[in-house]
């Protein structure tokens, strides 16, 4: 009972025991926080050893043109060495040598027709020449024979052995042998010419190019009759392809009547192609065709090209534009290189700007020219090309390291 009754004692609340308040921990987590934020915040926005630049390249100074166009007229391209290539002799294409766009040669065998009938002739006109030649030899062995006939004769006639009557008719022999050594002379060389124009027939048979250039066009094919230009035929071509020399290219224009004494030999001109309105072709004035068209109230102006190009190609169409005599002088091209105005550091004529070199800054020493809206002129310390520094210059210094903006 004793016992039970301690362990009551023990559960007794002592109302006027003093209370125990828990440890304020809140303001050491606050702090903790405090102090984290600003260490990540000077991580961040700490400076950093690698500067952010902006990189532009210097840039080479254009010359400006001393005048403009005085007219502006549409033409084409056209070839001034232009053929269709045919054969001197109809007959079957055996063998095509040549596509369109292939080039060639001067002399180059663009084709051979069937020869077999040219071989024939040829070789009866041979056969013929050795026949001839036989005959000349017969005539002159029998000449010689009549000759000495006339001379026995006539010693005969001398001595009184034989009349005159007989001499006269050896005489008489050995010139008409003599008559017929020439007449198988003749016959000689009428066979020599016969085997030249059979051999010309032949030849004639190879179709070959008769100056160099561009095969734009192929006519023909194998196993088509084909003939010369001038004979045609149904049934037959009249050419196997078209030949350009690609060097005799010149702009033709019509130019209106009105204004022709615009244009004159020499003048130059720019040309734009159709298919290249960007790209501005030198030319110059040939000829003006001295004649005009009723019809149309133009006058023809043919016009050379000064470079030759391989996108230049016949019948494309084309924009000139006739210039003045000063447009032809372009002005002298300013020295140096434009570089962003807010790149340099001005001292007078002299300045400082910073090139970047491996991801590194390399200070440059500058002589400065003028200043437009292109950006400052530098004369000399920086060649075209160059990436030239943009950004904060108080920030910049020689061997920094930089990275390149976006």
């Amino acid at each position: 009972m004793n016992d039970k009754s301690a362990l009551l004692g023990q559960l007794k609340i002592d109302r006027n025991a003093a209370i125990v308040e828990p440890s304020p921990r809140w303001p050491w987590l606050v702090a903790a926080a405090v102090i984290a934020l600003i260490v990540i915040a000077y991580l961040v926005l700490r400076p950093s050893s690698t500067l952010q630049v902006k990189a532009v390249p210097a840039l080479t100074l254009g010359g400006a043109s001393g005048g403009g166009s005085v007219l502006d007229a549409s033409g084409y391209i056209v070839a001034q060495r232009q053929a269709t290539v045919s054969s001197k002799v109809t007959g079957k294409v055996q063998e095509l040598l040549v596509e369109e766009g292939q080039t060639v040669k001067e002399g180059q065998v663009l084709a051979r027709l069937d020869d077999s009938n040219a071989r024939a002739a040829l070789q009866l006109a041979r056969a013929q020449l050795d026949a001839a030649r036989a005959g000349l030899s017969q005539a002159n062995a029998q000449s010689k024979d009549a000759s000495r006939q006339a001379v026995r004769n006539k010693e005969l006639v001398t001595k009184g052995f034989v009349g005159q009557s007989v001499y006269d008719t050896a005489q008489s022999n050995a010139d008409a042998q003599a008559a017929g050594v020439e007449a198988a002379q003749g016959n000689v060389a009428v066979a020599q010419r016969n085997i030249s124009v059979y051999q010309q027939q032949l030849d004639d048979t190879v179709v070959r190019a008769p100056f160099a250039g561009v095969i734009t066009v192929k006519n023909a094919q194998q196993g088509e009759m084909i003939s010369p230009l001038s004979a045609g035929g149904a049934g037959t071509r009249t050419g196997i392809g078209t030949l350009v020399d690609m060097d005799s290219l010149e702009i033709e224009v019509d130019v209106n009547e009105n204004f022709i004494g615009r244009v004159q030999p020499g003048q130059p001109v720019t040309g734009k192609l159709n298919a290249y309105p960007e790209w501005e072709i030198p030319c110059k004035v040939i000829a003006v065709i001295p004649t005009a068209d009723r019809s149309k109230a133009t006058v023809k102006v043919r016009i050379g090209i000064n470079n030759k190009d391989p996108r230049i190609l016949p019948d494309m169409g084309v924009r000139v534009s006739f210039l003045n005599d000063a447009a032809s002088k372009p002005a002298e091209a300013p020295k140096g290189v434009w570089v962003p105005a807010d790149a340099v550091q001005v001292s007078g004529d002299t300045g400082v700007l910073f090139v970047i070199k491996n991801e590194k800054l390399e200070r440059r020493a500058v002589k400065l020219g003028g200043k437009s809206s292109a950006g400052q002129q530098v004369l000399s310390g920086v060649t075209a090309g160059d990436s030239v520094a943009v950004g904060d210059l108080s920030k910049f210094s020689d061997g920094a390291k930089v990275v390149i903006a976006e």
